[in-house]
């Protein structure tokens, strides 16, 4: 569908444009994944104004000229992209985005349930224009049930989803309350169901030539990510409780305090935990009928931790992680952000980047994580500027003149 200089992109998703009616983070963070897959994402927003997110700081990057530019959240989601600045409330503005609906594979929105159906905006509209056109809503409840037309935000979701009920330090311990987890947990989860439903219907159009409507919940996603936790309490009928860095299920699988911080200890068989007991000097627990499996570390947790807290603070972080490494029991620190990008492996991997806009400006960013053999990944574009190609893709994807841009642009119809 992409004219011909588009289809030199690299990427599995060459030929596929997308039209990006998203913003903040869940749609974002979707359209992102795609645009790194190679997609033409085309990131429509509000001119003048842009993503909410763009003002979402401190901190901000600094432009050419020293005047702040983005917010570092925008710039978390939005590698990749072009933007264009178009009024949706002007009719103008909707019947640009109804043509690049019709010349795009992919549309992604949040708005709210039914916002818009009155731009002529909605799947049936766009549907009778672009049967294979695949339409995809990112909304907190779903379009459907007593939650449907409620604003939905990760925080809240969190909460209603059940993981803050689980997260956190256990009732009576110091600072026994429910915790959010320290990112978007519910949007970034639902960024990714949303890329994975998009893959999934271009295969089906793929062999069938018919697009289809793709509804995307926060609170669905929230729970299905709920894993093993959910089917605790599916199978058992009891809710699991918090218990802060352990494990409902496997012991020891928690931090301890070591001479001088903190070390995760993350025994996952009895191999692991006879190794372990054998370096922190008392083998004798592996033979200990209490703990000998699992099944009774698990029940004779109370008795079995605090023996092994007086050990562990014999050793510095440093010096368990290279005892307990080489004998091949998992084991880690508890890094700062800085110290991750610090570490050895992270960047072996090359997952710090750094890419440059047209002013020169350089964006930081999180490299995908997703390796192709045959398609990598292409980091050519940073996260755009607000409305850095709006005349470029109505020029080039819709035809018009440099006339009729500017003729929109003196309506404000465009930014």
């Amino acid at each position: 569908m992409l004219p011909p200089l588009e289809r030199l992109m690299p990427g599995p998703l060459q030929n596929i444009r997308v039209l990006d009616l998203t913003r903040v983070l869940a749609g974002p963070w979707a359209t992102q994944i795609l645009a790194d897959f190679g997609a033409e994402v085309i990131k429509v927003e509000k001119p003048g104004e842009g993503d909410d997110t763009r003002g979402w700081g401190p901190p901000f990057l600094t432009n050419p000229d020293g005047t702040r530019g983005d917010a570092a959240y925008y710039l978390s989601a939005n590698r990749g992209k072009k933007s264009v600045a178009i009024d949706m409330a002007k009719p103008e503005g909707q019947r640009l985005l109804r043509e690049l609906a019709r010349q795009s594979d992919v549309l992604i929105e949040n708005f709210k349930v039914g916002g818009l159906k009155k731009y002529g905006l909605d799947y049936e509209s766009l549907k009778a224009i672009n049967p294979r056109l695949i339409y995809c809503s990112i909304t907190g409840f779903g379009q459907t049930g007593p939650y449907a037309q409620r604003a939905g935000y990760d925080f809240m979701i969190q909460g209603m989803g059940g993981i803050m009920s689980v997260t956190g330090q256990p009732d009576g311990a110091p600072g026994a309350e429910p915790i959010k987890a320290g990112v978007a947990y519910a949007d970034v989860f639902t960024g990714l169901y949303a890329t994975i439903g998009v893959l999934g219907a271009l295969y089906h159009r793929e062999r069938s030539g018919e697009g289809q409507y793709l509804d995307l919940a926060l609170l669905d996603t929230q729970v299905s990510v709920l894993a093993n936790q959910a089917l605790y309490y599916l199978v058992s009928g009891v809710p699991p409780k918090r218990v802060g860095n352990a494990h409902n299920n496997i012991v020891p699988y928690q931090t301890f305090a070591t001479a001088d911080g903190f070390i995760i200890i993350a025994v996952g068989n009895d191999r692991q935990f006879r190794e372990f007991t054998r370096i922190a000097g008392v083998p004798e627990f592996a033979d200990d009928p209490r703990f000998q499996t699992n099944r009774g570390r698990v029940e004779n947790r109370e008795i079995l931790i605090p023996l092994l807290k007086g050990p562990m603070q014999q050793r510095t972080t440093a010096q368990w992680v290279e005892v307990l490494e080489a004998v091949a029991v998992p084991c880690g620190p508890i890094n700062m952000i800085d110290q991750v990008f610090a570490d050895p492996q992270v960047a072996a991997r090359g997952l710090r980047l750094a890419l440059q806009r047209e002013d020169g400006t350089v964006t930081p960013g999180v490299a995908n994580p997703v390796r192709f053999s045959a398609t990598p990944v292409a980091y050519s574009k940073a996260p755009p500027a607000l409305g850095n190609a709006t005349e470029e893709v109505l020029r080039r994807v819709l035809g018009l003149t440099s006339e009729e841009v500017a003729r929109l642009r003196d309506s404000a119809s465009i930014g």
